[in-house]
């Protein structure tokens, strides 16, 4: 029994809602540390009439009290006046918990749930749609001007190697075939770059194979452009997996290795894509020379950016760095009912 007491103490002493004993004439008996935290009040106060109750029309012999007028009432929103005068939107239910059949005194459980907690929740969520959306619609854009790079620049580009190489043929004055020469190897530049932005844009491995050969071929890419970089990549997963949950992973292992390249000076990175039983876990280690989280946030590194990558697929993202031992980022993904 001093176990479910003790249990009981607890949830009374910490739970958020704001929970009240009071009598017939609205004396407070007990109330927890929220419920004070939340109006002001204090034990023997009266529990003042919300503002509906101070406006309705009562019929003969009606409680004042909306909620002490009724057998059972459901939850009920109203504003409720607190210790310093102004009034807070509180969702309430109360309940009978004594009775004394002699004198007919009853006592009531009244229960106050803060609403501005609901209505800031509901303002996370929302500006968690709209982030989720803005994603998706930038990644839609990405799709469309990748494939128009890699398809229609990219194509015409070829075209243009193709005449000049007609041309070339045709050439006896040598001053003239070094000048194409170099426009030749200008043009291979352009397509190169094409050919590059169009995977920055969006990798068509990616929608096409997946996962998997999409960051094989940006870790191809990445070694090419910086030799002096070695990537160990790892991965025990072989199916596909959520459109989405493959964009938003490619996304932080972009974002990351773009790091490492430019900020790390680090000759060694470690990333691997793991499946376990409940999630998908993602691990990125780096030996370069690391970085003062504190000053991160304004130095450009798209911290924010992955972890809002991670939150549109309801996982979580960390990231360790000590300025000279490197930088180690994880980031997970639950497999949840709606994975496959």
């Amino acid at each position: 029994m001093h176990f479910h007491h003790t249990y009981l103490t607890q949830i009374f002493e910490n739970i958020q809602d704001g929970i009240i004993i009071m009598n017939q004439e609205r004396e407070i008996l007990l109330m927890n540390p929220s419920a004070h935290k939340l109006t002001g009040w204090l034990l023997h106060d009266p529990v003042p009439y919300c503002s509906f109750c101070q406006n309705r029309t009562l019929e003969p012999g009606e409680d004042k009290c909306y909620l002490i007028s009724r057998e059972e009432v459901p939850y009920f929103l109203s504003d409720m006046p607190t210790y310093n005068g102004n009034k807070i939107n509180v969702e309430m239910s109360t309940a009978i918990i004594s009775q004394d059949e002699a004198s007919d005194q009853k006592e009531y459980l009244l229960v106050l749930r803060d609403q501005s907690v609901k209505e800031k929740e509901k303002e996370v969520e929302l500006s968690k749609l709209m982030i989720q959306k803005l994603i998706e619609a930038k990644e839609t854009e990405h799709k469309r001007l990748g494939q128009e790079l890699h398809d229609g620049v990219g194509q015409s580009l070829y075209s243009i190697s193709i005449a000049l190489q007609a041309i070339e043929s045709r050439i006896k004055d040598d001053s003239l075939q070094n000048y194409i020469d170099d426009v030749r190897k200008e043009l291979e530049n352009v397509m190169s770059d094409v050919k590059a932005y169009s995977h920055q844009l969006r990798p068509q491995s990616l929608d096409r194979l997946g996962l998997h050969a999409a960051v094989k071929s940006l870790i191809t890419m990445l070694e090419q452009s910086t030799p002096a970089i070695n990537i160990d990549y790892n991965t025990n997963i072989d199916e596909r997996m959520p459109a989405m949950v493959e964009i938003n992973l490619y996304r932080v292992i972009q974002e990351a290795t773009h790091n490492i390249t430019k900020y790390a000076d680090a000759s060694h990175v470690t990333i691997q894509v793991m499946d376990h039983p409940h999630k998908i876990e993602l691990h990125i280690e780096d030996d370069g020379k690391g970085f003062d989280q504190n000053l991160a946030k304004n130095q450009g590194l798209g911290l924010h950016h992955m972890e809002e990558r991670m939150e549109q697929v309801g996982g979580t993202f960390s990231i360790q760095s000590i300025p000279g031992k490197g930088t180690t980022i994880t980031a997970s993904v639950p497999k949840g009912e709606d994975f496959q």
